[in-house]
């Protein structure tokens, strides 16, 4: 029987996405065990995941270096027939290069590739390319040989419990916002998020989502007047309790980050707002019920590197301040 393991050690999105290996996989091969190795802190988004055997956690906080040893070794005591790694970086290319699996997929831009035995070329579009490569199908790449061409949808699998502790939020309409990032260059302004929600009328409530770290922007946003309802919920939901409250959403807005791929993995509908970096990137959403917002006009600034800054380097933040309520709003034509 094979046995997969999938590496992805990044950050919260990128767990999110790789999901689509996992139900690519299990499409092509019903019966086959599929384990998922993360970092410490992400394991929540796969808790009671169906398809999922084991998930492997890996804590690169504390002992980074002696944990990575200790679970190469570990990986490679489970005796994997494939090892599929979406990561780029050394750490997780030891741990495939040590799993002794006779089936070793990954990226060209991992140091450790030469020790693949599947090596692809990682390909991200030029930033207003007409052909976008997703990350999905990215990471659709490393595994095609085996279940040909053609990428699932990343999903995610809240619980029952998950699912009976947000029905007190969802009595009527309602918005769900992420305003946050971990990169300031990517994060909507607070005083646009502001001037956004002022355009809502009663009949809505509005959730702020987002981790404990960000509570004091969520403050900063609820410190204002509005016409409509608005619930500061974050560092209140787990990852997955978030994303079954998205699920019953009017709508979704979120930067760049993981909620924007919180909503595609439970076919939400969403608006995602590009500031600094650009859909070409990969990272959009992948459903038809989602829609891109970005400035309007091409500025010679923008993108301004692959991920996001602590600052614009150009002081002006045009990227961002130069994106309408009317763009916001695309939805309203037909969801209210």
């Amino acid at each position: 029987m094979h046995q997969f393991l999938i590496i992805q050690t990044a950050f919260i999105g990128d767990v999110v996405l790789a999901t689509a290996v996992v139900e690519r996989l299990h499409t092509a091969f019903p019966d086959a065990a599929i384990d998922f190795l993360l970092r410490k802190g992400n394991e929540g988004l796969l808790q009671g995941h169906p398809i999922i055997r084991n998930v492997l956690i890996w804590d690169k906080q504390s002992g980074k270096m002696t944990n990575l040893v200790k679970m190469a070794g570990s990986v490679r005591q489970k005796r994997y027939t494939h090892v599929i790694n979406l990561h780029r970086f050394a750490s997780s290319g030891f741990i495939s290069a040590l799993s002794g699996a006779p089936y070793r997929s990954g990226f060209d831009k991992n140091p450790l590739s030469f020790f693949y035995t599947r090596k692809v070329k990682h390909i991200i579009s030029e930033p207003y390319a007409k052909h976008i490569v997703h990350e999905v199908d990215r990471n659709q790449s490393l595994i095609e040989d085996l279940t040909g061409s053609g990428a699932a949808a990343p999903r995610l699998y809240p619980t029952a419990k998950d699912l009976a502790a947000i029905k007190q939020y969802q009595t009527g309409k309602y918005i769900c916002i992420s305003p946050a990032s971990v990169w300031f260059t990517k994060q909507f302004p607070v005083s646009k998020w502001v001037a956004l929600i002022q355009q809502f009328g009663n009949d809505l409530t509005v959730y702020l989502l987002g981790g404990k770290g960000d509570k004091k922007l969520t403050e900063a946003i609820t410190a204002n007047n509005f016409q409509c309802r608005v619930v500061d919920l974050c560092g209140q939901l787990s990852f997955l309790k978030s994303a079954a409250l998205m699920q019953g959403a009017v709508m979704n807005y979120a930067n760049d980050s993981a909620p924007l791929h919180f909503a595609s993995a439970m076919q939400a509908p969403v608006t995602a707002v590009f500031c600094s970096t650009v859909p070409a990137f990969g990272f959009g959403p992948v459903n038809a019920n989602g829609q891109l917002i970005e400035v309007k006009e091409r500025l010679d600034c923008r993108p301004c590197g692959l991920h996001g800054r602590k600052e614009c380097p150009k002081q002006h933040f045009d990227c961002a301040m130069k994106i309408t309520n009317e763009q916001l709003l695309w939805w309203t034509l037909n969801k209210t």
